[in-house]
């Protein structure tokens, strides 16, 4: 799952129908049932009112940022969760969500070709594509990284797990970044770098869970290197071996989060606080899973919402006491 896109399901259900020549929405979803594509405006606005209903936990940090950013990130996410929801909606059979995520691939190239646009998000996608210089590769990669999760597999080495979660993670953050805005190159493979660590704090975290549902996202050699099987992350038990697993996975994805916070640096000061604060969210969600000792099969570690918020202010307020003020933050929804 890209990370840019933790949330409700179910605030947004029906938005995986992007085979269908536009979205049939009910009361609840986000927008009314279109007869004709929407125009561009009604494009960013779908967008962000799909933003908002799905609750992700990234929402708060999106007001950090400037009005004009905060609009354009709410494209990215709207076309992520999409995305997403494509391949995680279980009521649909395997092979058509096969078909439909290629479905959706096709109606990206169409769109960034300058032809129709089949789907509502799209119109405001390929206008923050064209001013913000995204490289449509990334948003064919996020797909490509949605379409690979269909079937569980096996990573046998981290260099396979690095390639998966440049696929569901780093191409998102490269994406973010032409958002953002940054001018130094060692920015993008910062930005891969970023997703690596919060992919794998996502990994750690739901270890226990991915595992009775039959998906292993740990590499092979690694388990091996433990003295452990697939079978093992299933279990509650509290092997040494698992809790030794698992520290030294966090241990790397440390070395991935020191070059996040040097990727902070690297970016535009509009973008600093919404990605200091991601960084500092991921780190915290981190820090619980190993004063847990690791114990994520007896329950699902998570941050609460006020800690959340506490995180975003601390970095709105850093940051704009560095920038003195120089930006019309959004206080307020855009809307």
């Amino acid at each position: 799952m890209p990370v840019l896109t933790s949330g409700s399901q179910s605030a947004t259900r029906g938005l995986a129908h992007v085979a269908r020549p536009f979205l049939e929405t009910q009361a609840d979803e986000p927008g009314p049932c279109f007869e004709a594509m929407p125009n561009l405006l009604e494009s960013y606005a779908w967008c962000h009112r799909l933003t908002r209903l799905s609750r992700s936990s990234f929402y708060l940090s999106f007001y950090t940022l400037p009005r004009d950013l905060f609009r354009d990130l709410c494209v990215l996410y709207a076309f992520m969760r999409v995305s997403d929801d494509l391949g995680d909606d279980a009521t649909v059979s395997l092979g058509d969500r096969s078909a439909a995520i290629n479905k959706w691939r096709t109606m990206l190239g169409q769109a960034l070709d300058g032809k129709r646009c089949e789907h509502p998000v799209l119109p405001a996608l390929t206008d923050v594509v064209r001013r913000r210089r995204v490289p449509r590769e990334y948003l064919v990669d996020v797909i490509d990284g949605v379409e690979s999760d269909l079937a569980p597999r096996i990573f046998e080495t981290f260099g396979d797990l690095s390639d998966y979660c440049y696929h569901v993670a780093g191409a998102v953050g490269l994406c973010c970044m032409h958002i953002w805005g940054y001018t130094d190159p060692r920015a993008e493979e910062l930005a891969v770098d970023c997703g690596l660590a919060f992919q794998l704090t996502n990994i750690l975290r739901d270890v226990a869970e991915d595992a009775r549902m039959g998906r292993h996202y740990l590499p092979q050699e690694d388990l091996d290197r433990f003295g452990l099987t697939t079978a093992d992350l299933r279990t509650g038990e509290p092997l040494p071996r698992f809790r030794e697993l698992m520290a030294y996975e966090a241990a790397r994805a440390r070395v991935y989060f020191g070059r996040a916070e040097e990727l902070v640096g690297l970016c535009s000061p509009a973008g600093r606080a919404i990605l200091d604060a991601m960084v500092r969210t991921y780190s915290s969600l981190l820090n619980a899973i190993e004063s847990s000792a690791f114990d994520v099969h007896s329950r699902r570690i998570r941050l609460g919402l006020w800690r959340k918020l506490r995180i975003v202010l601390g970095s709105y307020w850093r940051h704009r006491l560095q920038a003195t003020g120089a930006h019309d933050v959004a206080l307020v929804d855009p809307s």
